[in-house]
């Protein structure tokens, strides 16, 4: 069976490609790993319009059940691993070793969490060490704990865990704060929080859990270690496009080239939207109506192969 269009991912940008391609009644299949993504890990949206103050699961929710509504095929807790061209169609390749073949692909992978790569961050993952506070906050009920990185997602994610943690320090290693003014003004009236900047986290330590953490004062020079229990690292993310390797143009930070008119890559017949494109502005809204663009994009070029 050779599908019309098979979509990557589940996400905003994915779900939605996902509801056009369904509305042109045409064979579609969605894979996805889950239906979560860096949204649905998100503590709170307030920029979405109509779903004002959601949790980013309770967005997922609705609209993972929107796009249940038309006819799609849908292939859940799956993982594409690699996509090649076959003659004129996709060859995709998943982690259970299904192979499924598309005249049109659509890549809305997103993003994932970038590492920090210090010593005892992957050893202690899962042990005190999470990229997510919506997944893991719960576990740190009355500990102390530390948040790597001075951006939204960092701000973010402090807050989140003054329900449960009893004390939360946020380590930036630049001189200012890179959070929205909003999320500035949330944490300064949190007692729980206190923030550090010009401080560079050289490595995490413990022994069967995470028990303590050792930073650089960038100014002073001088290295200091103090207790912790757990540490939450939000340092950015970087492109879920490894599957994509040789097949397609990418930029110097392995997102994949598109024009924006369109969202189709340098590959005829494969599509990208969301995260994952070279657009600048990461955003659930923007990611949404790249899924739409993608997808009625790739309709047309569906119709120019058939004619």
């Amino acid at each position: 069976m050779i599908y019309d269009f098979i979509i990557i991912g589940g996400g905003p940008a994915g779900i939605t490609a996902g509801i056009y391609a369904a509305r042109k009644k045409i064979k579609a299949l969605l894979i996805t790993k889950d239906f979560l993504g860096q949204v649905g890990k998100t503590s709170q949206i307030d920029n979405y319009p109509g779903l004002f103050g959601v949790s980013g699961s309770e967005m997922i929710k609705i609209f993972k059940e929107h796009l249940k509504k038309f006819e799609i095929q849908i292939q859940e807790e799956e993982s594409v691993i690699k996509v090649e061209k076959k003659d004129n169609n996709f060859l995709i390749k998943t982690n259970k070793e299904k192979e499924f073949l598309a005249k049109i692909v659509i890549v809305a992978t997103g993003r994932d969490p970038r590492p920090l790569e210090v010593p005892g961050e992957k050893e202690f993952i899962g042990k005190g060490v999470s990229y997510c506070s919506v997944c893991d906050a719960p576990f740190f009920r009355t500990k102390t704990v530390a948040v790597i990185g001075g951006g939204n997602s960092g701000f973010g994610t402090a807050l989140d865990l003054t329900r449960y943690a009893k004390k939360i320090f946020i380590f930036e290693k630049s001189n200012r704060i890179l959070a929205d003014e909003i999320s500035q003004e949330q944490a300064q009236k949190e007692k729980k929080i206190e923030i550090f900047l010009n401080k560079e986290i050289k490595s995490i330590g413990g022994k069967d859990r995470v028990q303590s953490l050792i930073y650089q004062d960038l100014k002073t020079e001088k290295i200091f270690q103090i207790p912790i229990d757990g540490v939450f690292i939000q340092i950015g993310s970087i492109p879920a496009t490894g599957f994509l390797k040789g097949l397609i143009e990418f930029n110097k930070n392995d997102e994949v080239e598109v024009d924006f008119e369109t969202c189709a890559s340098s590959c005829p017949g494969l599509f990208a939207a969301g995260d994952v494109n070279n657009g600048r502005w990461k955003q659930i809204i923007i990611a949404a109506a790249e899924g739409s663009r993608a997808s009625l994009a790739a309709y047309e070029y569906l119709q120019k192969l058939s004619s």
